[in-house]
């Protein structure tokens, strides 16, 4: 994956929602649509777009997909990942994300 391609995945906040919630571990549609209180069709369109990207991975558990960061990325979407996470701590729509999960 190209730094152009995570940066174009990087530039919505929808997506970059997301990426900091799987941050924490594996998700499924309906807790990511939840917590981001948003309809189901926006998060599986984004969730989509994000795995057709390399940024996620999925799979299926019974009637459940479940999402999560790639086991292994690369070396440049590790490093804008641990940047996404080093620059959300002081914006209050993740601190809401991160009550919500709990």
């Amino acid at each position: 994956m190209s730094l152009i391609e995570i940066y174009q995945c990087l530039c919505d906040q929808t997506r970059l929602r997301i990426l900091h919630l799987l941050h924490d571990g594996e998700l499924c549609v309906c807790h990511v649509q939840e917590i981001l209180d948003e309809p189901q069709v926006k998060i599986s369109k984004h969730l989509a777009y994000l795995k057709s990207h390399g940024m996620v991975e999925s799979r299926r558990e019974a009637n459940w997909i479940i999402y999560s960061l790639p086991a292994k990325p690369s070396r440049e979407l590790s490093a804008n990942l641990a940047c996404l996470q080093d620059c959300v701590g002081e914006n209050p729509q993740f601190q809401r994300d991160n009550e919500r999960k709990t």
